[in-house]
């Protein structure tokens, strides 16, 4: 039986929702996660007390759509590890409006939060993960990447760029056998979703052929299906919208 060796993981936007049911999923299986959001702090700190009651982890708060706060968090990541096990590039934001009416500062806000956050921490992560022979790379993605949403067309651009990301990189990282994949997830009853009114709630989820909307639990059960998959599995944008697309 080989020694057990501490593994990392990086998981973004995780003071809530999606993020925070992957960074929990990933400290029960021992990883030791860094935990980040931009502006939610006091979500953040919730989380990792409840991740110190199972596992470890370290706070590395700011907005990752800014290139020099990455470099800080990584920085700070390398103090304790000489790479990333896992990036998990979660977060990120929507806007619901009508093309024509969003603001150069509204779609700079969208494309920098969804696209060039997960730009800036592979950059980033890709390097020590090279060096150590092993790494995986995991991107939370949109069926409206896929297939685009009515006016969400920031979000949808900001997602499909991911997908695509996702694929030329893995092409880039085959041969180092470190996959890139990405999670396309449909509805998730998180906070993204919290404006709908019970109505609309009941409409969105009559149109979903399972007939509900998926927990964060559910996704980072999918996430933890992939970074234990076999390296070949790599390029893929895994749609997990209960058969809505």
């Amino acid at each position: 039986m080989s020694e057990y060796t501490q593994k990392y993981a990086f998981v973004t936007g995780s003071s809530r929702g999606i993020g925070r049911a992957i960074a929990l999923r990933l400290a029960a299986e021992g990883y030791h996660i860094f935990l980040n959001c931009a502006r939610s702090f006091d979500a953040l700190e919730e989380t990792r007390r409840e991740i110190e009651t199972i596992g470890t982890c370290t706070l590395v708060p700011g907005d990752i759509g800014n290139p020099d706060t990455v470099r800080k968090i990584f920085h700070t990541i390398a103090k304790t590890c000489d790479h990333l096990d896992v990036l998990v590039n979660n977060a990120g934001i929507s806007h619901i409006g009508l093309l024509m009416d969003m603001t150069d500062e509204d779609w700079d806000k969208v494309l920098s939060s969804n696209l060039s956050s997960v730009f800036y921490c592979c950059r980033a992560a890709i390097p020590p993960m090279l060096s150590h022979g092993s790494g995986r790379i995991i991107n939370i993605s949109s069926m409206w990447g896929v297939n685009g949403a009515s006016c969400e067309a920031a979000y949808s651009a900001s997602k499909a760029g991911v997908g695509g990301l996702t694929q030329a990189l893995a092409k880039e990282l085959a041969r180092s056998k470190i996959p890139v994949n990405a999670l396309a997830c449909g509805v998730i009853d998180t906070e993204m979703n919290k404006q709908l009114d019970e109505e609309e709630r009941a409409e969105l989820a009559e149109d979903i052929p399972a007939g509900r909307f998926a927990t964060p639990e559910e996704v980072a059960e999918m996430v933890w299906k992939l970074i234990c998959a076999p390296e070949y599995l790599t390029g893929q944008i895994i749609t997990f919208d209960g058969g809505y697309l």
